[in-house]
């Protein structure tokens, strides 16, 4: 498997940010690891947007935007 450019770069930040959130879970004493929350740390970690702040709300589209 072929790593880009920046692999090494990428592995770790997603390894850090998976590192934070489950030792701020552990620090909070929940009894199973939130999935959601670490898969929004990584996606962060990666430079995702939220999707909170992707596309248009449904009211806002129409027959010339709903692409």
């Amino acid at each position: 498997m072929a790593l880009d450019r920046d692999g090494g770069a990428r592995r770790g930040a997603v390894a850090n940010a998976i590192r934070a959130e489950l030792a701020r879970q552990s620090q909070a004493d929940v009894t199973r690891v939130d999935v959601d929350a670490l898969a929004l740390a990584v996606e962060e970690a990666l430079g995702f947007a939220s999707p909170s702040s992707e596309g248009k709300h449904p009211d806002e589209l129409n027959a010339t935007n709903d692409d």
